[in-house]
């Protein structure tokens, strides 16, 4: 298959997601966290075209969530599956069910970890400035307390609708750290204190990561540093030097000039690297 620079490539003008738009950071992860086991049932019973709603129903009269109720259910799908997932003409949840059967999980909670970062401001940002800080830093742990005095400093630089209480800051200081550990950022359990695991972005990832910032219109230099990657502790040199680990595995060919890198990307949609990866 001939290889494709970044001038032929058919772009759609896809929102690159609420973390570049000065989105307002909200509570919403109060309503469900990483929801990892949550998310692949709703993604077995999810086909294309159907509604959240249609989705609500039918995930109620499945019996796959038989300690889970109706309210809850309404939630987890209308606040935190359709929110993450939906979103796009519904590719993420597309992408993620194509690739669900094949891949690790592990895989599959670093793409969910974008998507709900995407969704959710406030944990990518938590993410890039607070658990990579510590982590770089030496550090073998993040507390709730700079969980919360990351989020009091939000608060101050008007990054909400208005100031929250100190219940609720102190609840969604343990959202973000609930959520990193459902992802594998974080030792699971109720703690105020959370061990920092190791954590690298999977090819998987990488390879998903650049070919959507590529298919929503991002050039090659802009991509390399667009933040996203920042979730997976990546600056630009650590990207290009993760693009040539993919260009080794047939993904794309690099070539990279003093401050230009040029990509040429393999598969001409989406889909196609989806279905690509889930042939091994």
């Amino acid at each position: 298959m001939r290889l494709h620079f970044s001038g032929e490539a058919r772009l759609s003008p896809i929102s690159l997601g609420p973390e570049v738009t000065g989105a307002i950071y909200t509570t919403q992860l109060q309503a469900g966290l990483g929801l990892v086991a949550e998310t692949k049932a709703l993604l077995d019973l999810w086909v294309p075209g159907m509604s959240t709603g249609e989705l609500q129903e039918v995930a109620r009269q499945s019996g796959s969530f038989p300690m889970i109720t109706a309210r809850r259910l309404r939630n987890i799908v209308t606040e935190c599956f359709a929110p993450r997932y939906l979103v796009s003409g519904a590719s993420p949840a597309s992408h993620l069910k194509m690739l669900m059967a094949s891949v690790p999980l592990a895989d599959l909670m670093q793409l969910m970890l974008l998507f709900t970062s995407r969704a959710n401001p406030i944990l990518g940002d938590f993410v890039r400035e607070i658990y990579w800080s510590r982590y770089a830093g030496g550090y073998q742990q993040v507390s709730n307390e700079g969980a919360r005095a990351f989020v009091e400093r939000a608060i101050d630089d008007g990054l909400t609708s208005k100031r929250w209480s100190d219940t609720t800051v102190r609840r969604v200081a343990g959202y973000l750290t609930g959520c990193c550990a459902d992802y594998g950022l974080l030792e699971k359990g109720l703690r105020s204190n959370r061990r920092i695991l190791p954590y690298r972005a999977t090819t998987t990832a990488s390879a998903y990561l650049a070919h959507d910032l590529h298919f929503k219109g991002l050039g090659d230099n802009a991509l390399l540093t667009h933040q996203d990657w920042q979730l997976f502790g990546m600056a630009r040199e650590d990207v290009i030097n993760e693009l040539k680990r993919l260009a080794l595995k047939g993904h794309l060919i690099v070539q990279a000039a003093g401050d230009v890198v040029r990509i040429g990307w393999k598969h001409r949609s989406m889909e196609a690297l989806c279905d690509d990866i889930s042939k091994g």
